[in-house]
C-alpha cells in the first residue's frame, strides 16, 4: 500500500503514527502525574481549612467559652463547643463554590454528641494516630458504597486544661451538658490525650475530574501543536522536496525524449540540488555522445 502513495502521504502517515503513539505512551504517565498533582492540590487546601479549623476551636476554647462559662450552669450554650463552633464555620465556608466539595468532621472516639462519632474506618484512623506520637497525618482514598472518597487526617488531642471541666466527669461537667446529651458519653478524657481525629474529605472524582480536565487541555494543546508542526512540515517537504523534484522528473523525461535544451534549476547544494547536478552532468554526457553518434553516422554515409 505504501508503494502506491505519495511521499507527501507517506511523511503525513508517520508523523500521524508518531503523534498517536507519543500521545498514548506520554497520556499515561500525564495522567498520572495530573492525579497526583490534583491530589496534591486539593490536600493542600484541605489542609488550609484544618488549620482553619483549629484556629477557630482554639479562639472558642481561650476566648469564647470563658466569657460564657457563667451562664453554662442555667443553659447549655453548644457555641461554647470548639467542635461545634468548627463545624458550623465550616459550613458556611461550603456555601462558597471552590469548598462546595469538602466535608469536614471531628471524628471522636468518646464524644459527647453521637454526631462525631468516628465509624469503623475513622476509628482506625484514630488508633493509628494513638499508637505512634510522631505520626502527624495521614491521607489516601477510600472506598464507600456511594463511591470513593479523598480525605486527609490529623490527630485531635486535648490540648486545653479547659476542656476537663466538660469531659473529665460527668460530676465536672456543667448539668444543662448533662441534661442535653446524658453521661454516658464523652467523659473520661485526659490532657493530651488523641481522643479523635479533624478528617477533610472531598469525593475522589473531583480529584480525578480536575486531572481529566488538565489533561485534555494538554494533550489538545500537545495535539494542536503537532498537527500545526504536520503542516509546516508538509510545506516544507513540498518546497523543499517535492517540487523540485517534480521538476527534475519533468526535465529528465524531456531529455530522455530528445529535447537536450531543457534546463535543470539550481536548487543549492544539498541532496536535492546534488541530484540535479547529477542529471545535468547525465544530460551533457547524453548530448556529448549523441553528438558523437550524429557524427559517425554522418562519416559513414559519405
Amino acid at each position: 500500500m505504501l508503494k502506491n502513495m505519495r511521499l507527501r502521504q507517506k511523511f503525513t502517515i508517520l508523523l500521524v503514527v508518531i503523534l498517536i503513539m507519543g500521545l498514548s505512551v506520554s497520556g499515561l504517565a500525564l495522567s498520572s502525574l495530573l492525579r497526583q498533582n490534583a491530589r496534591n492540590d486539593i490536600a493542600a487546601t484541605g489542609l488550609m481549612l484544618m488549620e482553619t479549623m483549629t484556629s477557630v476551636r482554639k479562639y472558642t476554647s481561650t476566648q469564647v467559652n470563658p466569657e460564657l462559662k457563667d451562664k453554662l450552669e442555667s443553659k447549655f450554650l453548644p457555641q461554647t463547643v470548639p467542635g461545634y463552633s468548627a463545624r458550623e464555620v465550616f459550613e458556611v465556608l461550603r456555601n462558597k463554590q471552590n469548598y462546595r466539595d469538602f466535608f469536614y468532621k471531628e471524628a471522636t472516639l468518646n464524644p459527647t454528641n453521637l454526631r462525631d462519632k468516628a465509624d469503623r474506618f475513622e476509628s482506625g484512623i484514630v488508633e493509628q494516630f494513638r499508637k505512634d506520637g510522631n505520626l502527624k497525618e495521614l491521607s489516601d482514598f477510600r472506598k464507600l458504597s456511594g463511591g470513593d472518597i479523598f480525605y486527609i487526617a490529623r490527630p485531635l488531642a486535648v490540648s486545653e486544661a479547659s476542656c476537663l471541666e466538660c469531659h473529665s466527669t460527668p460530676e465536672a461537667a456543667p448539668k444543662s451538658m448533662i441534661e442535653r446529651y446524658g453521661s454516658a458519653n464523652g467523659f473520661g478524657w485526659q490532657l493530651n490525650e488523641i481522643i479523635g481525629a479533624q478528617i477533610i474529605s472531598v469525593p475522589a472524582n473531583t480529584v480525578i475530574n480536575k486531572a481529566n480536565k488538565s489533561s485534555f487541555v494538554i494533550i489538545g494543546l500537545v495535539s494542536a501543536v503537532f498537527v500545526v508542526v504536520i503542516l509546516l512540515v508538509n510545506i516544507f517537504l513540498n518546497s523543499q522536496v517535492i517540487r523540485p523534484l517534480k521538476h527534475i522528473t519533468r526535465v529528465a523525461e524531456e531529455v530522455s525524449t530528445g529535447h537536450m535544451d531543457a534546463e535543470f534549476d539550481k536548487f543549492g547544494n544539498d541532496e536535492i540540488g546534488n541530484l540535479a547536478k547529477a542529471f545535468k552532468r547525465m544530460q551533457f554526457s547524453l548530448e556529448m555522445a549523441m553528438n558523437r553518434l550524429k557524427k559517425s553516422h554522418g562519416n559513414t554515409s559519405i
